[in-house]
């Protein structure tokens, strides 16, 4: 397990070229360029976002969670951490964190886990799969399902047991919690503010996202 990392930003809101907010269960995709840094912020703490990066240039080379974990020897992200696409690239630096760690092993909730894992009739709530998949579509340029990999999720909470199990917990996030990456190589970052209501990684209430981006 990583040691956790606090490190705050010295960018203000205020200079920031794009400042941009969704609501609960909604999802936003948009363009990060070179050297420009991007901050998710937890409006009202203990939010999911479920996050997928892409090379802008080529979206078959995306975040990569082996990779990820297996570059910097450590389950979670935090401030230091690369972020690893699947042919070996660096796409962004996480550069500052207020929350600590990030999971990246959880995955994103599907109508198909939410029937498995909880009941028959949860099938037909909303899932960050769904949102996924509408982003892509608004975003075009060939984008598809398979397109949809094993995700980050920011300020979720999936401690890992000694056995090697996991089990999602409370989110660690409080507030104005925020983590921070700047983009190695253009990039495309598409979030699902989490709408899951069945397990506690929304504090059981979910809530809004905010994105901010500096060049």
């Amino acid at each position: 397990m990583s040691t956790l990392k606090y490190h705050e930003s010295p960018f203000s809101p205020g200079q920031a070229i794009v400042d941009h907010t969704i609501g609960a269960g909604d999802g936003w995709m948009h363009l990060i360029k070179a050297g420009q840094t991007f901050r998710i912020l937890d409006i009202e703490g203990t939010q999911a976002a479920d996050t997928l990066f892409y090379d802008a240039a080529d979206f078959s080379n995306r975040y990569c969670a082996q990779s990820t974990i297996r570059r910097q020897g450590a389950l979670y992200l935090t401030t230091g951490t690369h972020l690893i696409s699947s042919e070996g690239d660096t796409l962004l630096t996480i550069t500052a964190d207020t929350c600590g760690r990030h999971d990246t092993i959880g995955g994103a909730c599907a109508t198909e886990s939410n029937q498995v894992r909880y009941s028959l009739d949860k099938r037909w709530m909303h899932a960050c799969r769904d949102t996924f998949m509408l982003q892509l579509i608004k975003w075009g340029r060939g984008a598809s399902k398979a397109d949809i990999t094993h995700n980050i999720n920011f300020f979720m909470n999936v401690p890992v047991t000694p056995e090697g199990g996991l089990f999602f917990a409370d989110g660690v996030g409080s507030a104005g919690t925020y983590v921070e990456m700047q983009a190695e190589r253009d990039v495309v970052a598409l979030v699902s503010c989490c709408p899951q209501l069945n397990n506690p990684c929304n504090g059981w209430n979910p809530t809004p996202l905010r994105f901010l981006i500096w060049d």
